[in-house]
């Protein structure tokens, strides 16, 4: 049996993401052709990916990054079955790496993403290779980009839960320590849009009409219904539009009233929040 030295299954590690006994093993079966046990690794990944296509691949990682001039964020999302594979430090690494590739050549969605290079590979073909490495079902689920004058991102602990925000100006006294703040306030509490004139119109007719039906139910003079209605409305943008939101680290005063105070200038354009979703 021809014998396989340590350097030459780390270069194959290195090449493929391959576990340590896998690549070895791959040697051997390819007599110590690097470049036919890669083809073998692949193989292999898109076998058990076709094996496991109808599995629910619930757990993750999510990593959010900026360029160097904070000009672009973006944030991914890998998916993986298992909670034990999403806290695997060889995973979180390669999904750290995807991130890399992301801020240096910026795409603007999934599908640009995913035909970006990753040591040799399309990074969507480096998924099947994933699969094969790991033999869970692994998916690249989400990617949202931020571009603006100013952006910043926030990673939870844990790599389950991401946030970029965007801003209008590019620099400001107190801008990265407003951005640091908002960008966890997004985390915290979830908005759905970043002012009332941003929700999508079917969400806001929609709670017109829960909060007319609530006002029935409570008995509420039928003259007196959609002044109620839009009262409660009034209440759920200020519940779940970011500028209207109370400012977490104050509650005394709107995040639009905090940035007002800091820079009147000075608004967000945009955020994305991107998290793995609890059982």
């Amino acid at each position: 049996m021809i014998k396989i030295t340590a350097t030459e299954v780390n270069k194959l590690r290195k090449q493929t993401g391959a576990g340590m006994m896998d690549c070895k093993n791959a040697l051997v079966d390819c007599e110590g052709d690097i470049k036919k046990a890669i083809d073998h690794l692949r193989k292999k990944g898109q076998k058990v990916a076709s094996k496991r296509a109808d599995r629910e691949s619930t757990e993750g990682v999510v990593i959010a990054k900026t360029n160097a001039d904070s000009t672009y964020a973006a944030i991914v999302m890998v998916n993986c079955e298992t909670d034990f594979v999403a806290k695997n430090q060889d995973f979180i690494n390669y999904v750290d790496s995807i991130m890399d590739i992301a801020v240096a050549n910026q795409p603007k969605n999934i599908d640009e993403l995913k035909e970006l290079n990753l040591n040799g590979r399309r990074i969507i073909d480096t998924i099947t290779d994933q699969t094969g490495v790991i033999g869970e079902k692994i998916e690249l689920g989400q990617f949202e980009v931020s571009e603006a004058a100013k952006v910043f991102t926030y990673n939870h602990q844990g790599n389950r839960l991401a946030t970029t925000l965007a801003f209008n100006k590019p620099d400001g006294e107190t801008l990265n320590q407003i951005g640091r703040e908002l960008a966890m306030q997004v985390a915290a509490m979830s908005p759905i849009a970043v002012d009332k004139d941003d929700v999508d119109p079917t969400v806001t007719e929609k709670e017109i009409q829960i909060g007319m039906e609530q006002a029935r139910q409570e008995g509420k003079p039928e003259n007196l219904i959609e002044k109620i209605a839009k009262g409660k409305l009034n209440k759920f943008f200020k519940d779940n539009t970011l500028l209207n939101q109370d400012f977490v680290r104050d509650t005394k005063k709107s995040v639009k009233q905090y940035l007002a105070e800091n820079d009147k200038d000075l608004t967000v354009t945009g955020f994305k929040r991107v998290m793995i979703a609890s059982k």
